[in-house]
């Protein structure tokens, strides 16, 4: 603002001191939140612990009951703490919809209904939805952006269990899922919500793959086919899905999800039995070695974009899933070739010289997007 002559440079030191200032008078903040947090997750584990080792002595009345007091008095504790200690409504209504949760299921275990354990989740969806929309805080849409894909996934599960693909399919929705959650944050909107949306992408983006990776490699000829009609509908609500909330949070810029949506196809292509390459070169090739060149060019196109976007999470996750890419070849490709002393000492030097090139690049990539901002 000061180079481009917004404001003055006097008024610009003025600035600085009031958010240094601020900064040194919310220094204890962060603990007090870390607290909250944790002690929240501490009580609903203790209490659903303490039921747990009790329940057998209680009645189905006795039971429920306690079912209904536990789903309500965290609720009733977080409405009572909303003006005096926000922090810590926050937390208790989200205890309280977890606790929804295990309420859902412990009142189906006590009347004997029939089992459909996604329908469970729905409805636990439908009652952290409705806490979202009472409360808009981030722990509800946190719990939101889990339990609705946890419900589509697990209705798709359902439907298509022991058919051929049906986990290849719901595994490229989740990942795309992940990355549309992961690059939610725009610049200027930086918002709780979006910042536990892009934490629960971060955390799930490379186990995602992994299962992406893995899926569809077991073949057997007692599984049953998946119609076209149903693998055409599940395809399509694995892509267009999962791209509401990236267009919703990035509007005309989410057309780079659109790319990452190409490259989970073509990833998917890579997983598939082995023997159904049997005879045909390419395809054994692909099979071999395409995982492996799809997701390094994935870590690569993460780095690109957290670069573009400025966001240094997506270059720590992109340098990461790099490293484990090559970590992966070596130990499926490479080390079983190899004796097995030859194959220690080479393990040695790639943790050492590859760990120490990896902090290398990241670290120029670093500066660069320093000097970039500055």
């Amino acid at each position: 603002w000061t180079d481009v002559g917004l404001i003055d440079p006097a008024a610009a030191e003025r600035i600085r001191a009031f958010e240094a200032d601020r900064e040194k008078a919310g220094g204890l903040r962060w603990p007090m939140l870390l607290a909250v947090a944790f002690g929240g997750l501490l009580l609903g584990a203790g209490v659903l612990l303490f039921v747990a080792a009790h329940w057998d002595r209680l009645s189905p009345a006795e039971r429920f009951g306690l079912v209904l007091l536990l789903t309500g008095f965290f609720h009733v504790a977080g409405a009572a703490a909303s003006q005096s200690f926000p922090a810590l409504s926050c937390a208790m209504h989200g205890v309280g919809t977890i606790c929804l949760g295990a309420g859902i299921f412990l009142a189906g275990q006590i009347f004997h209904l029939q089992e459909h354990w996604p329908g469970g989740v729905m409805l636990w969806a439908a009652g952290a939805c409705a806490a979202w929309l009472l409360l808009r805080d981030w722990p509800q849409a946190a719990l939101v952006a889990l339990l609705v894909p946890a419900w589509i996934a697990g209705e798709w599960i359902e439907a298509t269990r022991s058919c051929i693909e049906g986990d290849k399919i719901v595994a490229e929705g989740l990942l795309l899922l992940s990355v549309s959650y992961l690059t939610g944050i725009a610049p200027g909107k930086e918002t709780p919500v979006r910042t536990s949306l892009a934490w629960i992408g971060g955390l799930a983006l490379i186990p995602l793959t992994l299962a992406l990776v893995n899926s569809g490699t077991s073949y057997c000829y007692e599984e049953i086919q998946l119609s076209e009609g149903c693998r055409m509908l599940g395809r399509a609500a694995a892509l267009v899905l999962p791209l509401v909330p990236a267009l919703w949070m990035r509007r005309s810029a989410s057309w780079m999800n659109l790319i990452a949506a190409f490259w989970i196809v073509l990833l998917g292509t890579a997983s598939f039995p082995k023997s159904a390459a049997a005879g045909s070169l390419p395809l054994l090739f692909w099979h071999e070695l395409g995982p492996f060149v799809m997701c390094a060019l994935g870590s690569l196109g993460c780095i690109a974009w957290g670069m573009k976007e400025r966001r240094r999470e997506m270059i720590n996750l992109g340098v990461a899933g790099f490293g484990l890419t090559v970590l992966f070849f070596y130990f499926s490709s490479v080390m079983d070739k190899l004796g097995r002393s030859a194959s220690l000492i080479g393990l040695g030097l790639l943790f050492l010289l590859g760990g120490w090139l990896l902090h290398k690049a990241r670290l120029r990539l670093m500066a660069r997007l320093e000097k970039g901002g500055a």
